[in-house]
This record gives structure tokens, C-alpha cells and sequence, in this order.
């Protein structure tokens, strides 16, 4: 290993245990421009293998400052001397990229960085190799290194795949709207108003948020029809309100932050039959967002 590796792995190695989640030291100016990819408003379909569900992919994004689509130029195996904190059965690889494309990071890139990945040999004790392969890279800036970069995940390599790549910029994209929905921390009040038919009402569940933003469920009972559910990102409900498209951001937020069933005390106000009815409305809107689909550990 050459000396000027060796210092450059070393101070990684530092990093990878140290670096705080949000870095507070910017790089150097830009050397690789934003990337002007257009992106599709349609649900993206899923990857041929099935991997890098919307959900896997927003957590990485919603998490990375920086995220690149890349390819591996070289990875050199760190000596685990050298590699603090490695998990037992892994190794630390020193991988160095040449950047394609920026597809989000307000400070650019240089055209090659590195950075240290953990991977796990195969059952014959072979270390994958990277070598000339496509990824994608969720990652934060290494203060005071301009080209080198920490993971903000140890899986937070993948594969480039179109689907991965689509997904990744679209919910980049929709993540900086001016419209972003709120990051979805719990349950408030639910109440239910019985209509004047009986198997007639409404039921409006509050949803508690990260920066106090109000957003509502309603849902809308009449007999004989199936029940009809929206959601609402302001104090009104009125007839623009609907259900959140799937595999956006907003279907996210709630399909992987709501609870399984609605809490006791969101419905401590109510009759007992009004709770009941809130609470199996609370469960259809559940079935109808359907499982958050991740598959990543976070």
C-alpha cells in the first residue's frame, strides 16, 4: 500500500466513526455540475431483480447531502488493523469512483473521490469486486477532504439500475418542492361524527408532524358504498383532497411512519361505538396505502 493511501484510509477510518450526521464544513467549489437528467412524473416501475424498493431508496436520499452516479475506477482492501469498528466477517474496502453525474449536492464533486465501504466476502471467502461497475452513491462530504466522501449507510452503495437512477432524482426532486409534505411523526386526536343514515359518517384523524404542518385523514362513510379516504395537507378539507399516489413521497411519508393500529389516546374523547368506527377507518386507510416495502435495515 503506498504512503499517501495509507494516510488517506486512515483519516477515513476516522471518519467513518466520527463524522457527525450533518457535516458542517463545506468542500471545495464544484468541479461536476448538477445533473440536467429529466425526470418522469409517472410511478416508476419495479428493478428487473426487484431490488431498491421507493422505499430503500427514499431513506438513503432523504438522508444523503450528496449522491452521485458513478464507477468504480479501484478498491484496495484495508488492513484490519487499520479499519476501526469493522464487523466481525467483514471487510473494508478504500473505493475510488470516477463521478458521471451529480445528482444532488449543492457543493459538486470532484471527478474521482473515494470513499470506505464494508462489504462481506461470499461462502468461499472472496471479496466482491466492484471493479468498472455502475453505482449510485447516497453519501456525506468529509470535512476538510475534498475528495473523499463517507457513506451514510453501509449499504448505501448500489447498483445502478434505470429504476434505481429514476427513482433516486424524482423523489430528490420531490423532496426539495416547495410543496414537500411534512415528515410524519405520529397520531393526534380522531374524531367521528355519525350521519343521519345509519352506516352513514365521517371519521378525521390528525397526523402530528416534524415542523408542526397540518395534515388530516378523513374518512367518508355512506351505505352501500365502500368507504372513500383522503388526506389533507392543510386546516381545510375540501373536494381537491385525495389519497396519496403511490411510490410518491407523500405515500412514503405515511405508508413507513404510521403506526399499526390508531392509538388509545387519540380517541380518549370519544364514545365507545364513534371509537370503534375510528379505529377500523384507521385500519382501511392502513390496507389502502399497503406495506411501506422496506426492505433495508434503519
Amino acid at each position: 500500500m503506498n504512503p499517501l493511501f495509507h494516510v488517506t484510509a486512515s483519516a477515513l477510518s476516522i471518519a467513518l466513526v466520527a463524522l457527525p450526521a450533518c457535516a458542517g464544513q463545506a468542500p471545495e467549489p464544484p468541479q461536476v455540475s448538477l445533473a440536467k437528467t429529466p425526470v418522469s412524473n409517472g410511478a416508476p416501475q419495479q428493478d428487473a431483480a426487484g431490488g431498491n424498493c421507493y422505499a430503500d431508496i427514499a431513506d438513503l436520499v432523504l438522508s444523503a447531502p450528496v449522491i452521485a452516479d458513478a464507477t468504480v475506477r479501484s478498491t484496495e482492501k484495508i488492513k484490519p488493523a487499520e479499519a476501526p469498528n469493522l464487523a466481525p466477517g467483514f471487510v473494508r474496502l478504500y473505493v475510488e469512483v470516477d463521478v458521471t453525474a451529480l445528482i444532488r449536492g449543492a457543493d459538486g464533486l470532484p471527478p474521482r473521490i473515494g470513499y470506505l465501504l464494508d462489504v462481506a466476502p461470499d461462502s468461499a471467502g472472496r471479496v466482491p469486486k466492484f471493479k468498472k461497475a455502475r453505482v449510485l452513491i447516497f453519501a456525506r462530504p468529509v470535512p476538510g477532504a475534498v475528495n473523499q466522501v463517507q457513506l451514510v449507510a453501509p449499504d448505501a452503495q448500489i447498483d445502478w439500475s434505470p429504476t434505481a437512477d429514476e427513482r433516486a432524482r424524482k423523489i430528490a426532486k420531490d423532496a426539495l418542492a416547495s410543496d414537500a409534505p411534512p415528515v410524519i411523526t405520529g397520531i393526534g386526536n380522531a374524531f367521528h361524527v355519525a350521519g343521519a343514515l345509519p352506516g352513514e359518517g365521517e371519521t378525521q384523524i390528525f397526523l402530528t408532524t416534524a415542523d408542526q404542518r397540518p395534515v388530516s385523514l378523513s374518512v367518508l362513510r355512506r351505505p352501500g358504498e365502500q368507504p372513500r379516504w383522503a388526506v389533507a395537507l392543510s386546516e381545510i378539507v375540501d373536494e381537491s383532497a385525495a389519497p396519496p399516489a403511490p411510490e410518491t413521497l407523500l405515500w412514503y411519508r405515511m405508508a413507513c411512519a404510521l403506526p399499526p393500529a390508531l392509538p388509545d389516546r387519540s380517541t380518549g374523547s370519544l364514545e365507545a361505538a364513534d371509537a370503534t368506527i375510528a379505529r377500523e377507518d384507521y385500519a382501511y386507510v392502513l390496507a389502502a396505502l399497503g406495506p411501506c416495502g422496506r426492505t433495508r435495515k434503519v
